[in-house]
């Protein structure tokens, strides 16, 4: 009976042995969940309260580094809102890259931006001159059109000519679309140059943050 008093402890030993090796396992493999209430109070704990189930949640491993990010549920506003939002940043980023990729300096942007709106000025100089001559003719039109009813109110005032009053209709529907046009492109000479403003001053950002973070890394590091 005396031998099997040490076999019986070296069972037990094994037994603890095993059990604390576990307990450190499920230590090492243990989430912890990470959440806000509803006064903006940030908790900590093995499960989210089922109040707060549907919001953002943040899942920690044991060394309380993130592992997994669950959005909150959201109603389909908020889905198409935030649709919105990931579309614009995409695009943004996709801007971006096109920037730093396109231009070696901002004097090529402005390079660009110049002979965009040196076009365009020359389309609007174009149509100034189309309207004057199209305004000049009206005006001719005008004046043909006095002699005859109802512009002339003598009695006896013939009816205008089927053909002047046609060629004045239009006379008058061609200066309208050209007078539209010139409008169109004044616009798009104002948004080109908002456009290429907003890109040269973006262009400076990404350069100085790169430069930043290019200074960063060839700083000698401390011992």
């Amino acid at each position: 009976m005396r031998k099997a008093i040490p076999f019986l402890a070296t069972v037990l030993s094994g037994l603890v042995l095993a059990s604390a090796a576990h307990a450190q396992t499920g230590e090492k493999n243990r989430q912890l969940y990470k959440w806000t209430d509803d006064k903006g109070v940030i908790h900590y704990g093995d499960s989210v309260p089922p109040e707060y189930s549907q919001r953002e949640q943040h899942v920690l491993n044991s060394h309380g580094i993130e592992t997994q990010k669950r959005m909150a549920e959201m109603s389909p506003a908020e889905a198409a809102e935030y649709a919105t939002k990931q579309a614009e940043e995409s695009r943004r980023r996709q801007h971006d890259i096109f920037l730093i990729s396109t231009y070696p300096s901002v004097k090529e942007i402005e390079n660009v931006r110049d002979t965009r709106l040196d076009q365009i000025n020359g389309q609007v100089s174009a149509a100034q001159a189309y309207i004057g001559s199209l305004t000049q003719r009206l005006d001719g039109l005008k004046q043909r059109a006095l002699i005859f009813a109802p512009y002339n109110t003598k009695p006896g005032a013939r009816r205008m000519p089927d053909d002047l009053a046609e060629e004045m209709v239009r006379a008058m529907s061609e200066l309208r679309t050209q007078n539209s046009a010139l409008a169109q492109r004044r616009s798009e000479l104002q948004n080109v140059i908002d456009s290429f403003d907003a890109d040269i001053a973006r262009f400076k950002e990404l350069r100085t943050s790169a430069a930043a973070r290019l200074n960063e890394a060839n700083r000698p590091k401390k011992e």
